[in-house]
């Protein structure tokens, strides 16, 4: 069994109340053999909700203490993005889940790439709070790019 990202299987849960459904992921946890997290919703964020970015560098820079996550009106929800990442850890854990597919550029879940803090719509390398986390409680951490790879290793 493996985790995936709740808005790649197609629950309406991000910032601007969509999804960005993979078919092919749905279809896993419609058959079982996935479960979806949400780290921003588990962490008690509205859907819709603003866009929120990380200001001064990365996940790993925001469980460092030396970045954050505000949203585009300065609203300081680092908090809220790190009880997500925590909580949503915890029930993959319980499922004894070791890889996840995560979706890129999201300030939680952005394995490679993150936006670049400046709302401007770019991107800089690094992972995003929930990913940062995943990976240093030892989780496997794929993006949506890597999913037929991830499917294919796990023979789901």
């Amino acid at each position: 069994m493996i985790g995936i990202s709740a808005c790649l299987g197609g629950v309406c849960c991000r910032y601007d109340g969509q999804a960005k459904e993979i078919s092919a992921l749905k279809k896993l946890v419609a058959s079982g053999q996935a479960i979806l997290v949400c780290p921003e919703v588990l962490g008690g964020l509205p859907i819709p909700r603003e866009p929120a970015e990380i200001i001064g560098g990365d996940g790993f820079d925001v469980w460092n203490d030396t970045a954050q996550v505000l949203t585009n009106t300065g609203e300081d929800v680092t908090d809220l993005f790190k009880q997500g990442a925590i909580t949503a850890y915890q029930k993959l854990r319980e499922e004894k889940i070791t890889t996840i597919i995560l979706k890129e550029n999201s300030p939680s879940c952005g394995n490679n790439t993150i936006y670049d803090g400046t709302f401007s719509g770019n991107h800089r390398s690094g992972p995003g709070v929930a990913a940062a986390y995943f990976i240093l409680k030892g989780l496997e951490v794929f993006s949506e790019s890597d999913w037929r790879i991830v499917m294919d290793r796990e023979e789901v």
